[in-house]
């Protein structure tokens, strides 16, 4: 199963973050007319799911070797440890992915501003006249100091 099939976590919020449902954000992405915060938010959703995975892959080792039914002989500490290694780096891997992800969507503008463009910025002009009494600036050999000379 591929890593776009595969659900996480953030789906819901990427959905309501880019205003469409996970398969047309792919084909988006697929067809290279995706934005880079979509694409960006796609890569970490990728990773991500590949991590849940991992924590549920380690989750249900650990509960198959602790069963209720399992014959306790078997069952050996240096296995354990090695899960819960395993299950700690999976699931470290899966909360940095969440918080950069959840980080990426809280710094969006909404889907309706993000298909408006860019802000439209009109510079005011200003209209100035000299103050009266202000005799106009002179260039060359028409020019006066202030003082007459």
């Amino acid at each position: 199963m591929s890593a776009s099939t595969k659900p996480t976590s953030l789906d819901d919020h990427l959905e309501e973050a880019f205003g469409a449902p996970l398969a047309q954000l792919y084909v988006a992405a697929e067809a290279w007319t995706a934005s880079p915060p979509l694409q960006r938010a796609l890569a970490l959703r990728s990773f991500l799911a590949l991590a849940e995975e991992q924590v549920t892959i380690v989750r249900d080792t650990i509960h198959l070797a602790t069963a209720a039914d399992r014959d306790p002989g078997v069952l050996s500490s240096d296995a354990m440890r090695f899960d819960a290694q395993w299950l700690g780096a999976a699931l470290v891997a899966r909360d940095r992915y969440t918080t950069a992800l959840g980080e990426l969507l809280r710094t969006m503008p909404p889907p309706a501003a993000a298909r408006e463009g860019p802000p439209q910025i009109t510079q005011p002009k200003i209209a100035t006249r000299a103050a009266p009494g202000v005799p106009p600036v002179m260039v060359g050999s028409q020019a006066r100091s202030p003082w007459g000379h």
